[in-house]
């Protein structure tokens, strides 16, 4: 069994009458890189911020490295945040900036230039110890400021939406960066973003949030692949569901109806209690789109439809199509230079395996604070 880094215990926190986080037990495992998920007012910094010691919890109990440290003030937990901003201090160079943790904890002066060196090497900015934050791209800063939280040598290191302030090209560098420098250093690391590709990219577990609790706990490739709720499935990618009632079983799969006539299998195992009115998905990436008549290859699920919009994005092509009862159903086909796709209202069919489909729990609609992405 891999040690626990961080415990949370029931935690609850209210601001007035508003809970922010709901009664959250969660345990963080010794070397992970560990992503908090959720859309804008899910309870996921406020969360971060009772482990750090910046908020005190209502209800329950916060454990770092098997102690309580829940009555603890943030400069007695071991722990360190990275921030969006950064918090550089814009007097300082960079060699002071990353030495100002070590010199206020007295460390000998020959053992704090070793491990500045060490860590400005660690996040790929050596010769740059003697320049002002001024003097540095967004970028440079943001690995500054990992930089002074590295060589304090902390438990755990917590991420607040750090590269939210980048952008697009450079975000996406740094998150190949963060992967690389926590699995170095083998910290702990909790990461908070509303962004699904930064969690998935980075993340050996992530859990999901929405109004202050988790919906879904798993690594990247099982709650992409398996959502357990609407919402989970889609916050975190695109998904097209459908509503039908199970009909009957054979071989193992259940065999649902589906408005309109059509009707799809869906392993049994993934029911988890369904039924009989279940709703299911499957991914876009997932679907062939097909003109209509041809053979069905034995087994697929099939759902016929009426392609209404055809947009190709260089990687692949996307189709918008008119699903039973209208409901609008999305494919991704990856851009394989080869074939001719159907033509804009022409009769089609998607098709797709049964083991590619999954079933979830309905959510209830957002809340007016809450945002989807």
């Amino acid at each position: 069994m891999p040690e626990v880094d961080v415990r949370l215990v029931g935690v609850t926190k209210r601001f007035d009458d508003v809970v922010a986080v709901d009664d959250l037990t969660l345990d963080i495992d010794r070397g992970e890189f560990f992503s908090l998920l959720g859309p804008s007012g899910c309870g996921k910094t406020t969360t971060l911020r009772m482990i750090g010691g910046f908020e005190e919890p209502t209800r329950g109990s916060i454990h770092l490295d098997g102690q309580d440290v829940t009555a603890l003030p943030a400069y007695r937990r071991d722990v360190n945040t990275v921030f969006q901003s950064y918090a550089l201090f814009p007097h300082l160079n960079v060699f002071e900036n990353v030495a100002f943790g070590l010199r206020r904890k007295r460390v000998e002066k020959r053992e704090i230039e070793r491990r500045v060196g060490e860590a400005l090497e660690l996040v790929d900015l050596p010769g740059f110890a003697r320049r002002k934050p001024s003097q540095l791209s967004g970028g440079q800063q943001q690995r500054v400021a990992l930089a002074r939280a590295l060589v304090n040598r902390p438990k755990v290191l917590l991420l607040d939406e750090p590269l939210g302030a980048l952008d697009l090209k450079l975000r996406k560098q740094m998150q190949l960066e963060l992967k690389r420098i926590q699995s170095e250093v083998g910290i702990t690391f909790l990461y908070v973003t509303h962004d699904q590709e930064e969690a998935m990219t980075m993340s050996n577990r992530l859990a999901v949030m929405r109004h202050g609790t988790i919906e879904q706990i798993g690594s990247p490739e099982d709650v992409y692949e398996h959502p357990a709720t609407e919402f989970v499935a889609g916050f975190l990618g695109a998904s097209n569901l459908l509503e039908g009632e199970i009909s009957g079983s054979e071989d193992g799969m259940a065999v649902v109806s589906l408005p309109g006539g059509a009707s799809v299998t869906v392993p049994q195992s993934r029911l988890n209690g369904h039924g009989p009115r279940v709703k299911l998905g499957v991914r876009p990436e997932k679907i062939r789109l097909e003109r209509e008549g041809g053979e069905l290859p034995q087994g697929w699920n099939s759902v016929p439809g009426v392609l209404r919009v055809a947009t190709f994005v260089g990687v692949s092509h996307q189709f918008t199509v008119s699903g039973p009862e209208g409901k609008t159903l999305t494919v991704y086909a990856q851009n394989l230079g080869a074939g001719d796709s159907p033509a804009t209202g022409e009769r089609v069919r998607l098709i797709w395996r049964p083991e590619h489909t999954f079933v979830v729990t309905a959510s209830a609609p957002l809340a007016d604070w809450e945002e989807e992405r």
